[in-house]
């Protein structure tokens, strides 16, 4: 590494900051939960859905994935061992009526929609299913995204929430972003997306980065891993790193992820005479150990619901420079825990990563306190026993009115 930084776990959050849940069925028997997914793509919600379905107690839940495509992030439920099918229907109408065909199957109490194409198939589905005799189950949508909707976009929005039973923020900022977009009349919670930090407090740093890339041994890293779209600023990041190479020249940059901005960003690179220090490695399978090999971990959004990749490399000790839009100012104390610049700022974007590329001794504190705010904060176990008691209560709630212990 070209900084002298300690990829070494803090023994004392070896355990996770929550108790398995090891409690048995509610009366009545497992709740069963669907959970829709817009997409089956790589992402922070794709990641939030694993996360979730590999860690509900199978003694207490019985869950079910359904993805409105086809994609890598179905293919790794699958693998996992958790049930997972595709509605490939690009017409909402049509996917809606397919849907409830497989809810009508499954017969779930809750149907948790996440991102914008579910909320509105799903919930379409959900209510499909109450005018056709059947039980309607609870509808919780997770509102994953802070992309600025149409007005027609919001106004279907804003009259489905009435009609749903519960949304879950990952940010204050997507709570605010919601109450402008008028959505109201339904129960709000925050939960902030959680980490896997015993994946993380055991994850050994790629050890054959520097060999994969022909960079030198002793040559500094920052990267920043991320979806190849507009929204996640690398435009500026490539904007910065003349600046920063003008100030540490063995620098290099790490671009890990695939998205529709690839070529353009590499036509950047080479317009800008960078790309001999700049690496796209595409999509890789080995993301933990990546960020564990990075000096610097760069997120350089435009706009952010929460920012999971942050709180990935928090989680493995690395420190982060970061835009300071939408969740990420919830995640991060500017000059505590990490260092945060205005979004499309290249120049203070530049600066911030030099600044911790020479002061180790910054750069190490920074890494410190991130790791142990992931910790107190952001553990998975924290958003899994959250998320998990909103299934209770709303199960609990149909059970009541049915009259039936099932």
């Amino acid at each position: 590494m070209g900084a002298d930084q300690s990829h070494d776990s803090h023994d004392s959050h070896e355990e996770p900051c929550l108790p398995v849940d090891e409690r048995g069925p509610l009366p009545g028997g497992r709740v069963r939960v669907a959970e829709v997914l817009a997409t089956g793509t790589n992402g922070g919600a794709q990641e939030h859905v694993f996360s979730l379905a590999s860690r509900l107690n199978p003694a207490r839940y019985d869950v079910r994935v359904v993805s409105l495509s086809h994609g890598s992030s179905v293919r790794r439920l699958q693998k996992a061992g958790i049930e997972a099918s595709v509605i490939d229907e690009p017409d909402d109408r049509l996917a809606v009526l397919a849907l409830a065909d497989e809810l009508a199957a499954f017969e779930p109490e809750i149907v948790h929609n996440h991102m914008y194409r579910a909320e509105l198939v799903g919930t379409k589905a959900a209510l499909h299913l109450g005018e056709k005799g059947c039980r309607r189950p609870a509808v919780i949508s997770t509102v994953h995204s802070s992309r600025i909707r149409c007005a027609e976009d919001r106004e279907t929005l804003r009259q489905l929430t009435p009609l749903m039973d519960h949304l879950i923020v990952v940010s204050r900022a997507i709570e605010q972003k919601i109450a402008d977009e008028g959505r109201r009349g339904v129960p709000i919670s925050l939960v902030y997306n959680g980490v896997d930090l015993q994946r993380y407090n055991h994850q050994q740093p790629c050890c054959t980065l520097h060999e994969e890339y022909e960079i030198d041994a002793e040559a500094p890293i920052v990267g920043v891993v991320a979806r190849l779209e507009a929204e996640k600023g690398h435009r500026t990041l490539l904007e910065a790193w003349p600046l920063v190479l003008a100030a540490v020249p063995s620098a290099w940059l790490l671009i890990v992820g695939e998205g529709s901005e690839q070529d353009s960003l590499e036509a950047q690179a080479e317009l800008a005479g960078i790309s001999g220090r700049v690496v796209f490695t595409g999509r890789r399978e080995d993301v933990p150990a990546v960020t564990a090999a990075l000096d610097i971990s760069v997120l350089p959004s435009y706009r952010e619901a929460q920012g999971l990749s942050v709180l990935e490399a928090m989680a493995l000790s690395r420190p982060v420079v970061a835009s300071a839009v939408g969740g990420i100012p919830e995640m991060i104390e500017d000059g505590v825990s990490g260092l945060l610049v205005p979004p499309h700022d290249c120049e203070a974007l530049a600066a911030a990563i030099v600044r911790l590329l020479t002061d180790h001794p910054l750069a190490d504190t920074i890494a410190r306190h991130g790791h142990d705010l992931v910790h107190e904060r952001f553990c998975i176990e924290q958003m899994v026993r959250s998320i998990s008691d909103l299934y209770d209560a709303a199960a609990e709630r149909i059970r009541a009115s049915e009259g039936v212990a099932r």
